[in-house]
Order: C-alpha cells, then structure tokens, then sequence
C-alpha cells in the first residue's frame, strides 16, 4: 500500500513550485551571515522559497565552524573548577577538549 518511496523536492523544483512561501526576512539574514562565516555563495534564488532555504540553512550548519567548536564553554569550564575546588578534585585534562565529556564530568559530580 505504502511501498512507494516518497521523493524529496530539490531546490530547484522547491523554486518552481508557485505556490512556494517566500523566505522571511529573519531567515534570509541567517542565511546570508551563514555564507559569509562559511565562505560560501549564497544562492539568491533560494529566497523565494522558504522550505528550500531551510534546507540550505541546515546542510551549512553541520559544517563546524573550527576545530574549538567542540571545545567546553567558559562558563562550563569555570563552574567545573568551582565543583573541583570543592570536592578538592581534579578535573580529567581530556574534558577541557571535548564539552559533552565536560557535561557528564559535571554531571556526576555536582553537589546534591
């Protein structure tokens, strides 16, 4: 019954399609300050379609943007070392690297 696949719209049919909403302004500006902070061209054809500039916001966004991007916050890392002082701990040098692993440190060490 429902065995068919069901295709995706690309971003050129997305643009065809004349009952398409238009991107909002919010989102053409994002998408533009995206571009820039990853070097690439914005398609200014995407602004006529909403759904196909979403699409385009999300495949820029997995790019990372460096390799600190995973790196723990400052404010992460400043209320680990207020834990650690006091539990009189030392806090693992690998989680300064990764801040999932910051999160779980944090996590399982908060006072209660």
């Amino acid at each position: 019954m429902f065995d068919t696949p069901v295709a995706k719209n690309t971003a050129a049919e997305d643009a065809a399609t004349p009952d398409a909403l238009p991107a909002t302004e919010k989102q053409i500006h994002y998408a533009q300050a995206l571009a820039l902070k990853t070097g690439v061209k914005f398609p200014a054809d995407l602004a006529r379609n909403r759904a196909a500039l979403s699409r385009w916001i999300d495949a820029q966004k997995c790019a990372p943007a460096s390799k600190f991007t995973n790196y723990p916050s400052s404010k992460q890392v400043a209320f680990a070392e207020r834990i650690a002082r006091l539990k009189r701990q030392q806090i693992p040098p690998e989680c300064f690297r990764d801040r999932t692993m910051m999160s779980r440190w944090i996590d399982g060490n908060k006072p209660r």
